[in-house]
């Protein structure tokens, strides 16, 4: 039968179950259904061929299922995986994802904002951590809904209605304390532009870790960029190589670094090979994130601190959906997932001893 002829009446007759049975397993709500039932409807969609009139669903509604996903740049393949994850919870919704690389550049942030209401997107997931989300509040005011990943709810205001993050504070806590308890008393801090909550973060919790060991903070030992104007996100790994050759080739070098994400940490492999330094023997890199292979099979494999994606992604989707589907309401959620330092070889006590 095709699928012009087939209603979701015709499908809920088919299978023995209610309309609404139906609605709910096209729309991914099957948490308290046996899976005998929602397993009987699925084979009377696929029997049938009901495809469910998405456009008519819009014009009813004003929302499209779809959901938009903001990220600073995928050229940092952290954040492809993210979408990645993203693109999966969302699927099991029925939902689809729309992917916008703002460069954290809030002018750009809030014309993607503005281009996902006027096509009738009203869930969006926030990845870049800014300081403040003032300038989409216009758009929280028109229905837009917001789950912030990798930031907490504080300073949020009004605009997001979930979030989802690490400790980034005792994260880089734990990371830095890694290599005190090496013996590295000159550690390095290698980033971007600290603007972001979580570069803040890190920076605090790598600062407390350098206190707790007895060691004094030299603001001479945090490299933030230079003379980059905005973020760093695409070029992570050619800013991570730059940082390395200003703090290495200082007289009283570092003997460690603690770099603000993975590719910060490959581009300092290279920085420290240019300088005919090898890793760990000469140098210890730090990364952050822990990307799935990269981390892995570079040389040496990296000591990095493991965001767990695929558990944050799933919450932050779930949430977003949830409050679209109105499965949820009331006060915004806030998840911490947990870190972990995963050790591998790119770590060591200073000489390599």
């Amino acid at each position: 039968m095709g699928s012009g002829k087939v209603s979701l009446r015709d499908v809920a007759r088919h299978a023995g179950v209610s309309p609404s049975t139906v609605s709910n397993v096209l729309n991914g709500r099957v948490g308290r259904m046996r899976d005998e039932t929602s397993e009987r409807v699925r084979q009377a969609v696929r029997e049938l061929g009901y495809a469910p009139n998405q456009l008519a669903r819009q014009l009813r509604t004003g929302q499209v299922r779809t959901i938009g996903l903001l990220v600073p740049s995928v050229a940092n393949p952290f954040w492809g995986f993210v979408a990645l994850r993203v693109e999966q919870a969302a699927s099991e919704r029925n939902y689809q994802v729309l992917l916008c690389n703002a460069e954290r550049d809030p002018a750009r942030e809030a014309r993607f904002a503005e281009t996902l209401l006027d096509s009738g997107v009203r869930g969006l997931i926030f990845g870049s951590s800014p300081l403040s989300f003032d300038h989409l509040t216009t758009f929280a005011g028109r229905g837009l809904q917001v789950v912030a990943f990798d930031r907490s709810l504080a300073g949020a205001g009004s605009v997001v209605v979930g979030s989802v993050e690490i400790d980034n504070v005792l994260a880089a806590r734990l990371a830095t304390s890694h290599l005190t308890g090496l013996g590295h008393t000159r550690i390095g801090f290698l980033s971007g532009p600290i603007r972001t909550v979580s570069r803040r973060e890190r920076l605090a919790g790598y600062r407390q870790a350098l206190e707790a060991a007895g060691i004094g903070f030299d603001p001479g030992l945090v490299w933030e960029g230079a003379s980059v104007t905005a973020f760093g996100d695409a070029e992570g790994a050619e800013l991570g190589r730059a940082g390395a050759h200003h703090l290495l080739s200082r007289p009283d070098r570092p003997t460690a670094l603690f770099t603000i994400n993975d590719m910060y940490a490959i581009g300092a492999y290279a920085g420290a090979r240019d300088l005919g330094l090898r890793v760990p023997d000469d140098l210890s890199v730090l990364g952050f994130d822990d990307l799935p292979v990269l981390a892995e099979v570079a040389a040496p494999p990296l000591t990095t601190v493991r965001q767990p994606l695929p558990e944050m992604m799933r919450v932050a989707t779930d949430q977003l959906i949830g409050r679209l589907e109105g499965e949820r309401s009331g006060e915004p959620e806030h998840v911490t997932a947990a870190a972990e330092l995963v050790v591998r070889q790119s770590t060591a006590p200073p000489g390599g001893r």
